[in-house]
């Protein structure tokens, strides 16, 4: 709306007309009762006073206008004073409907913008604190109850200080996970890239969560034999990150008895995809496209017994596009999911024997 709209003078030569023939035929009637009518002076009166009836019309009109559409952007303060001049503006009423109605639309998006970010906001502080309450009072529950006497029985200390203590943990490690989203958001986390073998660090995750995966007797396996590595280029340390919350997942929601798959193949000619598939309990489709946010928790009972910051997802998501990655979530309810992100490949180059080598 600042900018300058097309000059139009459709109103004022139509004005201008109506104006000029009505004077024209209220001289012609004068001058033919005076007994002096003269076809070349009424064409010049006619001629004069259209000439005239247009410059004004025209010059008022822009004004009028001019000074209307500011004081409407004065009095709601949805655009600086400074940014408009006194330059003509349109004179076409649709033309000017129709940029109203176009800079009208960009607010109402903008407040609708500002109305989900604070939504957002406000879904976000209920669930930090209630993450953080939860450990706090545990923690304080247990040191409450050794004040009050249960100190001085050995074995009930021992117990209370060790479950205090895992709790102390537990916020450390929200702690520390808001501190790394944080960083990752801000872009204020330095990635270190080198070129490492994606097939063993796999296994080493797997070698990781091993015992873990082992209590709900789930397999952790490859879909294949990989007998060569695959090399990709990343920071090792933060995919190996992304992989173990993953792969941690599929444990914590995976069933009993179940597998946890992990296959690596390419992409496209510079990517390759790295796949992770359960057979647990699967995501309804309604919760997928914010699966990937701080705290959201498809379990909406409000049961904590798998553990976790609620951070593990939005920390993978952030991790992989600080990469220039993207990751992908396939689910059907009650038969698994399978979560991929794509890392860049290393290129192979030939080995070239020198020995056998001719000049």
């Amino acid at each position: 709306m600042a900018e300058n709209f097309k000059k139009s003078y459709r109103f004022a030569y139509l004005s201008s007309l109506y104006i000029t023939v009505l004077l024209t035929l209220a001289m012609s009637v004068f001058l033919y009762v005076q007994h002096q009518f003269d076809i070349l002076a009424i064409l010049v009166f006619m001629l004069i006073s259209y000439g005239l009836c247009f410059l004004v019309i025209q010059y008022r009109v822009e004004k009028f206008i001019y000074r209307r559409v500011r004081k409407i952007y004065d009095d709601i303060e949805m655009l600086e004073v400074d940014t408009m001049d006194s330059s003509p503006v349109t004179t076409d009423m649709r033309t000017l409907i129709k940029e109203v109605e176009k800079f009208a639309q960009q607010r109402k998006t903008e407040i609708e913008t500002l109305k989900i970010r604070e939504d957002y906001r406000k879904e976000f502080m209920g669930n930090v604190s209630h993450e953080l309450k939860t450990p706090l009072f545990t923690v304080q529950g247990y040191i409450l109850t050794l004040l009050d006497g249960a100190m001085d029985d050995p074995e009930i200390l021992n117990k209370y200080l060790n479950r205090a203590n895992k709790g102390v943990e537990r916020l450390i490690y929200i702690v520390n996970d808001l501190d790394m989203i944080t960083k990752l958001e801000v872009g204020d986390l330095n990635l270190n890239y080198t070129n490492f073998d994606i097939v063993e660090l796999v296994q080493s995750v797997f070698d990781l969560y091993e015992m873990k995966a082992a209590k709900k007797n789930i397999a952790l396996t490859f879909d294949m034999n990989y007998g060569e590595p695959i090399f990709v280029h990343a920071d090792k340390e933060r995919i190996q990150q992304v992989i173990s919350n993953l792969v941690v997942n599929s444990i914590k929601y995976g069933k009993e008895d179940g597998t946890t798959e992990v296959s690596i193949e390419d992409l496209i000619k510079n990517k390759t995809i790295v796949r992770i598939t359960d057979n647990g309990e699967g995501i309804a489709q309604e919760h997928i496209p914010r699966l990937f946010e701080r705290f959201y928790r498809v379990d909406k009972s409000g049961s904590r017994k798998e553990g976790g910051s609620g951070l593990g997802l939005a920390i993978v998501k952030h991790i992989i596009e600080a990469h220039h990655e993207r990751i992908y979530v396939e689910s059907d309810y009650r038969v698994g999911s399978e979560f991929s992100f794509t890392l860049e490949k290393v290129k192979k180059f030939p080995v070239v024997d020198i020995s056998t080598k001719t000049t």
